[in-house]
């Protein structure tokens, strides 16, 4: 796991997410989830080019299921951009690298 990578938890998305003063990129996964997997390694590369920029947080929601059942995650893997403690943008399954630079420069 990448050290840029903030893994949360429902005690700490308040304060990882909610309350920072930089856009959040939250990844709602799963270990048994495939398509989760196959982004993780993007979203690591992301987390450094992206630096001071953009924060990216792991929620695992099947550990942090109040958090994943609060912001209605029915399928994975679900990125959510965060604004000011606000969901400004979403963006759902597993997508190319291109998409998601796409995702972030355009709604962080």
């Amino acid at each position: 796991m990448s050290e840029h990578i903030i893994n949360t938890t429902d005690d700490n998305f308040k304060s990882d997410v909610l309350e920072s003063d930089t856009p959040v990129l939250v990844d709602f996964w799963a270990a048994w989830c495939a398509p989760c997997k196959a982004i993780a390694p993007v979203l690591e590369d992301l987390s450094q080019e992206y630096q001071g920029k953009v924060k990216i947080v792991k929620v695992d929601v099947t550990n942090c299921e109040a958090t994943a059942i609060n912001y209605n995650i029915r399928n994975i893997p679900a990125l959510l951009l965060f604004k000011n403690g606000e969901v400004v943008a979403q963006q759902v399954g597993a997508v190319p690298r291109s998409k998601l630079v796409e995702f972030i420069d355009t709604n962080a």
